[in-house]
């Protein structure tokens, strides 16, 4: 697909509009030409806002006046032509966006929740069913948001290990096959950037409310690894104000009486055991080397070891993956009555497995993700949980959405406050990035930790000494 560009610098924006409707093809900028090929669309902004669609017999164009946003008139212009194209509309309409909810807030801020309402419905063209999940989350998200001060902070520790690579995976990540001799030295000196962290958030004053670990899969530590890196957060951190302490047991695995101890000894109060789907000939198709059998058998000795607030995530659209077998999945789960249930949509990312084998999507896998999130809200409501976190990837297939659900009252605070980037979340360990909020203008500066593990082994000096950056931040 070709997409020629003229007198206008939001082409970005429209490519990822058309991939929404194309996520199989490569997807051509043009914004200097002399000719145009088929397939195309064509953008210009001049004494009028023009989109012209062309792929073979379809050939339409709609022309409107110039707007104070001739952004959203040439998305609106553009959606409109693939709708007639395609037959097909989508759930949210016109918005690529991360952070939907996000939006409606600062929109009910300005217009007031009518509003707000009716320029998701009438002018982003989100469907009925995502505005109502929309406005219900942003509610919900509320009293959380209302814990944070200006001086709050969020700790994230990164451990990019895993027994294997699943084939959605992007994570810049090691399996332990390949990285056992990594993890000695990364943990160390994990230890050390969490201990300068610590000293730099105590030198301004900051308050910390949430931790949080996440990788890869944390508990790919060893018990006595574990136990280190945790104690060190415990006695470098003021923990007193902290309200929530998670850590991504995620595989099941990797989950063993010993490391359970070690969290519960250290005062992780909230876990996460993720089975992905229960369907053992899915488990296999993905590359995740464990049966549901462990993640049942996981998630029962968690429970015995105290553990009275659990999340388990699954993931919609999966290969091999039935509507039928995803009810299962799901219905098993719920039997758990866990404390929170995350619900993904397989996202087709550039550098996992599935894309590079050629894994491509189509309008049955998109059917099958809307049911399966369709019986996910309505069963779910019916157990009383309730949707506090939303956010959206590109490349998601069927457009949709990942849901946070919860018990009321074990909302996860850190995925609230990370998604809506409500304070400053401190990073430590590979593939973290910082994020500095200033409240006031509402601006964030990112600092970023290498990626990949060995960088931070190789090159920690480094690592260090771009902490300066977050004492610079707030001294201005």
């Amino acid at each position: 697909m070709n997409l020629y560009v003229k007198n206008h610098n939001f082409w970005f924006e429209l490519e990822n509009l058309t991939r929404l409707f194309f996520p199989n093809e490569k997807i051509s900028v043009f914004k200097t030409f002399d000719t145009i090929e088929q397939p195309y669309i064509y953008t210009e902004v001049s004494d009028k806002v023009k989109i012209e669609v062309s792929i073979n017999n379809f050939q339409e164009s709609l022309v409107s006046e110039k707007t104070d946003d001739n952004e959203l008139t040439s998305a609106q212009l553009l959606y409109r032509l693939l709708c007639m194209y395609s037959g097909y509309t989508q759930p949210w309409g016109v918005l690529t966006g991360v952070r939907p909810v996000k939006l409606f807030r600062r929109l009910c801020e300005e217009l007031g929740e009518e509003g707000a309402c009716k320029k998701f419905l009438n002018e982003f063209y989100v469907s009925t069913e995502k505005l109502s999940l929309a406005q219900t989350t942003e509610k919900n998200e509320k009293t959380i948001l209302n814990l944070s001060r200006p001086e709050s902070f969020s700790l994230y520790v990164g451990i990019p290990f895993c027994p294997s690579r699943c084939s959605y995976c992007s994570f810049v990540m090691s399996s332990v096959e390949r990285a056992k001799k990594l993890i000695e030295p990364y943990t160390r000196l994990l230890c050390e950037e969490i201990k300068a962290t610590a000293q730099i958030a105590s030198n301004l004053g900051l308050r910390l409310e949430t931790v949080y670990f996440g990788g890869g899969t944390p508990t790919t530590l060893n018990a006595q690894q574990l136990d280190t890196v945790l104690k060190t957060v415990l006695t470098s951190f003021d923990m007193s104000t902290c309200r929530e302490f998670t850590v991504e047991a995620g595989r099941p695995d990797t989950i063993d009486k010993e490391r359970l101890c070690v969290l519960k000894e250290n005062k992780v109060d909230r876990i996460s055991i993720n089975p992905q789907t229960t369907n053992d000939n899915v488990l296999m198709e993905i590359g995740r080397k464990h049966t549901s059998e462990q993640f049942f058998n996981a998630f029962e000795l968690a429970r015995k070891c105290g553990f009275d607030n659990i999340n388990t995530d699954l993931i919609a659209g999966l290969p091999a993956d039935t509507f039928e077998s995803f009810v299962n999945s799901l219905n098993s789960i719920r039997t758990l009555s866990p404390e929170c249930i995350t619900l993904h949509t397989l996202c087709m990312k550039r550098a996992s497995t599935l894309t590079n084998i050629g894994k491509t999507l189509n309008r049955e896998d998109a059917e099958n993700a809307r049911k399966m999130l369709e019986y996910t809200q309505k069963s779910l409501i019916s157990d009383e949980y309730i949707p506090y976190y939303m956010y959206r990837q590109s490349r998601m297939v069927g457009n949709l959405e990942n849901v946070g659900w919860s018990k009321k009252g074990y909302e996860s605070l850190y995925n609230v406050y990370v998604m809506d980037e409500t304070h400053t979340i401190l990073a430590c360990g590979s593939g973290g990035v910082t994020k500095l909020k200033n409240n006031e203008t509402d601006y964030l500066e990112r600092i970023f930790n290498f990626k990949y593990p060995y960088e931070y082994v190789d090159r920690f000096d480094e690592i260090i000494e771009r902490k300066s950056s977050v004492t610079k931040f707030y001294n201005k």
